[in-house]
């Protein structure tokens, strides 16, 4: 879509907003007038030329009443233009947002650094082109009656106004593209060196290990100096561009009144025409350089989009018209509750099939059956396509064919479907946040509507957490870092069980534990035969005590069995054993 055609999408989000913003800030700019035609009538009552008979004390009495008029309608214009602003670009971060968790593609490219990158700055981009908008509405609005004004008193000098604006325009519209360049590359550049620094923060202890600290900065320094460069020349040319918009008008301002005495002399202007003539022509003028301005970040809004638009598939997801909480209470988290129908009795998987972007590696014709209350084993070795298949069955990856059943019913949005309560999932690295255990837990859940203490007591996290000194109220660290790598993983599995879900899908969630740990664990899980489980591993003990196991090998399901069968008829899951026991898996 192009850049008028998302900026009048958001403009069409709120319009009685923007209206309400648009008049107030159109009012503040033709208000001028109204001063300038006290001036001219001060001026012409000194020369003995008055139109009007109100005296001095009138006339400053008027102009202190429009002065007053003036900067009451400034403060009803900033009031509205901040609700208008937040408004705008707030929308811009919670559809881009919305996008990135709903879809498996979009942003998916992007590092974290980035992200934020274009969320703060861009979004801030489009929103202060739109609210400049206004401005320029108002200064054209106030050049149109101040020239019309100008013309009656004079037409000749009025005509050298134009001259200053034509020059920037075309100064303008021949630098746009070079602009747009510049800003693309400095926008790049600056991503690339937030992305390189957010991935040393996150591994300090794998840069000492490797004693890399020099060659980590030098990287850093070669990103930094590109960053300037781009920086440099977008800067640079901006405000060249700006200054000479500023300064163009200037010198059209000096012309102008050397020509405008010259007709002082002769009699064809009064003094309060002059005066006048003075006052309206810096606002003149003004908009010229405005103009070569507002056209410079209308530019730079369109790459501004671009890069919003990169977090999400497409870009008219950015304008849509969702609910946006900018006061009062958010409303609470959205809890489906599931009817007899929705419960899962059988999920079935046919020809399933996605493949990574490279087009090579992926998963090829994957089928398989889950009955209500089984326990599921996904083995494979390493590369063999376990994750995958996972991913792309919950939606977490693109897929390129196959279907899904929930019930018999298929599952068109599998992204949005496989969510708690109808499915939960723990990923190979659990991701935990800088708070406690129990609120990395809950993730939101009041804890009145989620068993705690159950969830932690299959989780096998008890004894773990008797030993921290504020037990679940213990923070974890960033990312969890005070915790074990098996503890981590234990907490996880109490987020799933927390949301009561149908489908609990892991994906190696006991590779970090130890025997008996992991013995507590599954054997807590087995006892819940209320769910059902899909459970990626490669450990003897949890594939024995499956009822049923999926070998992959190559993207393809090879064999799918009860443990007992497969370990006679399968080589390659006896295989597996084998390495597994032998700590090669």
């Amino acid at each position: 879509m192009k850049t008028y055609h998302l900026i009048w999408r958001v403009i069409r989000y709120r319009p009685w907003l923007y209206l309400a913003d648009a008049l107030t800030w159109i009012l503040i700019h033709v208000f001028p007038v109204v001063p300038g035609l006290i001036i001219r009538e001060f001026f012409d009552m000194l020369a003995g030329q008055s139109r009007l008979d109100l005296g001095i004390w009138g006339l400053i009495a008027l102009l202190a009443a429009t002065a007053m008029a003036h900067i009451a309608n400034i403060a009803v214009g900033a009031l509205v233009d901040i609700r208008h602003r937040f408004t705008m670009s707030g929308l811009l971060r919670r559809n881009a947002l919305e996008s990135m968790l709903a879809s498996p593609v979009a942003g998916g490219a992007k590092s974290t650094g980035e992200t934020v990158n274009i969320l703060e700055e861009d979004a801030k981009q489009v929103e202060d082109v739109i609210s400049w908008s206004f401005d320029m509405m108002g200064m054209t609005a106030f050049a149109i009656v101040s020239a019309v004004i100008l013309i009656r008193v004079s037409p000749q000098l009025t005509l050298m106004v134009l001259i200053p604006m034509i020059f920037v325009v075309m100064l303008a519209q021949s630098a746009s593209g070079r602009l747009e360049k510049y800003r693309r590359e400095s926008r790049r550049a600056t991503s690339l060196v937030t992305e390189a620094m957010g991935e040393a923060f996150g591994a300090v202890q794998a840069i000492k290990v490797a004693n890399a600290e020099d060659r980590v900065t030098a990287h850093l320094k070669v990103l930094g100096d590109r960053r300037r460069e781009a920086m440099l020349k977008d800067k640079l040319l901006s405000r060249i561009l700006d200054s000479i918009f500023e300064n163009a008008s200037k010198v059209g301002t000096g012309i102008i009144l050397l020509v405008a005495a010259r007709y002082l002399r002769l009699g064809a202007l009064t003094v309060g025409d002059f005066a006048l003539f003075v006052y309206y022509l810096d606002n003149v003028t003004e908009f010229a350089a405005f103009f070569g301005y507002f056209n410079v970040h209308y530019k730079q809004a369109g790459v501004a989009l671009s890069r919003l638009g990169s977090l999400v598939k497409e870009p008219k997801e950015l304008v849509e018209n969702k609910p946006l909480y900018l006061a009062g209470r958010l409303p609470g988290m959205r809890t489906d509750e599931l009817d007899d129908g929705d419960r899962l009795v059988k999920l079935t998987v046919k020809g399933l099939t996605a493949r990574h972007s490279d087009g090579e590696h992926g998963i090829e014709d994957v089928s398989f059956e889950l009955l209500r209350g089984t326990f599921t084993a996904v083995t494979g070795k390493i590369g063999s396509g376990k994750t995958t298949m996972v991913r792309a069955l919950l939606g977490l990856m693109p897929r390129d064919s196959g279907e899904v059943f929930w019930n018999g019913r298929p599952v068109e949005d599998p992204r949005a479907f496989f969510v708690p309560p109808r499915s939960a999932y723990a990923p190979q690295v659990p991701h935990l946040f800088s708070d406690t255990m129990r609120n990395n837990i809950l993730l939101g859940i009041p804890e009145g509507e989620a068993n705690l203490q159950e969830s932690i007591k299959t989780a096998a996290l008890e004894e773990d957490l008797a030993d921290l000194e504020k037990g679940v109220d213990t923070p974890v660290g960033p990312r969890g870092t005070k915790l074990s790598g098996g503890q981590q993983q234990r907490t996880a599995v109490a987020r799933m069980l927390v949301r009561h879900a149908e489908l609990m899908v892991f994906d190696d969630v006991s590779s970090a534990l130890d025997i008996e740990t992991e013995r507590q664990l599954w054997q807590a899980l087995a006892d819940r035969k209320d769910l059902t489980y899909l459970v990626i591993t490669n450990r003897r003990g949890v594939i024995m005590g499956a009822d049923k196991v999926l070998v992959m090998n190559g993207g393809r399901v090879i064999a799918q069995d009860t443990p007992d069968e497969l370990i006679r008829a399968s080589p390659e899951l006896r295989a597996i054993l084998e390495e597994a026991d032998s700590g090669g898996v």
